[in-house]
């Protein structure tokens, strides 16, 4: 074998090699990807009961309830549709009612939503673009507050622009 086919060899061997460990990590991965979705999303029956996703929105007024320890029980909607949501461990401190959520869980069999994460908006100048995109689209008047400087765009081009903006 001459050293140009020795050559190839190796560098075709590193592009399989390559290849397999990239298909191996999105494999592993491909069952913690989780997507969001809003309240209507749920009504619609868009989201398997035990399938694991975001979902995004607004705190409905009058519905936090505390319960026995650490419990706390409210609502998310999107003005259209609303979920009850069941979280158990310390909410955030900027957590309120009529302010933007995401939770991270679970569907139940009854319709509600089994959360292990809640994330609260970071300051009162800011909404992630997806969550304000989705409620935009299900007709939810936003303040100034929420909206991108680039609004065309969607997802992390939004995100990655206004915090670099923030940021300087």
């Amino acid at each position: 074998m001459t050293r140009k086919q020795r050559r190839a060899v190796l560098i075709g061997s590193g592009v399989v090699i390559l290849t397999i460990a990239a298909l191996l990590v999105l494999f592993a991965l491909r069952d913690t990807i989780v997507f969001f979705h809003t309240p209507s999303d749920i009504a619609e029956n868009k989201v398997k009961i035990g399938e694991r996703f975001r979902l995004g929105g607004l705190v409905a007024e009058g519905s936090v309830k505390r319960g026995t320890g650490a419990t706390v029980t409210f609502a998310v909607t999107d003005t259209l549709s609303k979920v009850d949501v069941r979280y158990t461990g310390i909410l955030p401190d900027l957590f309120r009612e009529g302010q933007g959520v995401v939770t991270e869980g679970r569907l139940t069999g009854d319709g509600g939503f089994e959360a292990d994460s809640v994330l609260a908006k970071h300051d009162e100048n800011y909404m992630p673009a997806d969550v304000a995109k989705a409620l935009e689209e299900r007709g939810v008047k936003l303040g100034e507050s929420a909206k991108h400087p680039n609004a065309a765009s969607s997802g992390k081009d939004a995100d990655t622009k206004y915090n670099n903006k923030v940021s300087q």
